[in-house]
């Protein structure tokens, strides 16, 4: 289940370090809403979630007062000089269990308290039960722009190994309706290396995906989680996790299946039609830029320093509707912690990383693996380091000897 990173004490006003608020406006910033409310609970999930019965999903009804009282903290916190938010992210759970009416009253709220640029990137994630037509029309009307769609798989044994709760065709025709309600951004996500999952069960959720049409499509390798239903049945004996030939496999599947269909990849595990479709969000992550994470265990950053809230929804709600940061840690990573995260952040993405911010040791290791096919001998003669296929395979090796 989730769990919270060691760290110092947050102050109870939430205040940060005069030169972390120097920095705000060298990034760009980004707000995420957490929702952390789901019908049911997947086998393989470790998110913060909660489901009724477990205490805590009962706060649904005032949850937006909730998340609303955190942003006038935000404000707070970040003074009137901050930029307003290129994008914004709600995230779960499933924030559209939340009626749309509730959505669109928090992101006013971002709005109001926080400010939105013009032409900004707002998503939602939504399993493709939780929507339908008259829901994605309202949220289209209230500012929403993207939708990313937990399509997860397409074949009925699959879908039920994972406890996905809607029929194998409901991703795609809920993407339709998303299209057919203004939506030009339309996400799904899969899921492979599940337990009496075939090759040929993977290609059918590939195909399906890329018949649904939509701009983006993310594609995540099965994780056995400690503390889930999945590691227990793992644990007994029940199901058993492919291996890593197979997992090789699936990837090296997806990413032709999806270029064939007209996707390029942009990040490890991200594919777009074009430019427009990638995940201006998701990018500011990987490219060092601030956020503020809003709910029960979200994470924020800003200007170097990083915090995290309590958990629980009744803690956090408790905190923030008192006018305290609901954080329960933070930390500012040194300049080692920095430049291994820089890295590992930054090969993600196509273009990888400029040579240069690399050490003569991370330098001497790129040339070490351009040679062992790792690294793309084009980029490299340009000054940056960037993954082959090989390379997005082997990711955290890679990343870890760059950034010694």
């Amino acid at each position: 289940m989730a769990r919270l990173p060691d760290g110092d004490p947050a102050p109870p006003d939430g205040a940060l370090p005069s030169g972390a608020l120097a920095g705000l406006r060298d990034a760009p910033f980004g707000v995420y809403i957490h929702v952390p409310f789901c019908a049911s609970r997947c086998g393989y999930c470790d998110f913060n979630t909660y489901v009724p019965g477990e205490g805590g999903a009962e706060a649904v009804a005032g949850y937006a007062d909730a998340l609303i009282a955190e942003l006038r903290l935000a404000r707070r916190v970040l003074g009137d000089d901050a930029p307003a938010a290129a994008t914004v992210f709600f995230g779960g759970g499933t924030p559209t269990l939340l009626p749309p009416e509730e959505l669109a009253r928090i992101l006013a709220a971002v709005g109001e308290h926080l400010g939105i640029e013009d032409g900004a990137e707002i998503t939602t994630e939504a399993n493709p039960e939780s929507v339908g037509p008259a829901e994605l029309t309202a949220l289209r009307e209230a500012g929403f722009t993207r939708i990313s769609l937990g399509m997860q798989s397409a074949v009925p044994s699959v879908l039920a190994t994972l406890n996905r709760q809607h029929s194998p065709g409901r991703a795609a025709q809920a993407a339709a309706d998303a299209r057919a309600a203004g939506f030009d951004q339309v996400s799904l996500d899969l899921i492979y290396g599940a337990p009496g999952e075939t090759a040929a069960d993977w290609e059918t959720s590939l195909h399906a995906a890329t018949a649904a049409r939509p701009t983006h499509v993310s594609t995540y390798s099965l994780v056995v989680e400690p503390g889930t239903l999945l590691a227990a049945q793992v644990r007994r004996g029940e199901v058993q996790v492919p291996g890593e030939e197979v997992i090789v496999e699936r990837f090296e599947t997806a990413d032709r299946v999806l270029a064939a269909a007209g996707y390029d990849w942009y990040e490890t595990c991200s594919w777009a039609v074009d430019e427009a479709a990638r995940c201006r969000h998701n990018l500011g992550y990987w490219s060092g830029g601030n956020w503020w994470g809003a709910g029960p265990g979200a994470h924020s950053h800003v200007g170097g320093v990083r915090w995290w809230n309590a958990l629980h929804p009744r803690t956090w709600a408790a905190h923030v509707q008192a006018g305290t940061s609901p954080a329960a840690g933070r930390e500012t990573p040194d300049d080692d912690a920095v430049r291994l995260e820089r890295v590992m952040l930054g090969l993600r993405l196509r273009d990888g990383i400029a040579l240069e911010v690399l050490t003569p040791s991370g330098r001497a290791a790129a040339a070490r693996q351009l040679d062992e096919g790792l690294l793309d001998r084009e980029a490299h003669a340009a000054g940056r380091a960037a993954l082959t296929q090989a390379g997005r395979l082997l990711a955290d090796p890679v990343c870890v000897a760059l950034a010694a």
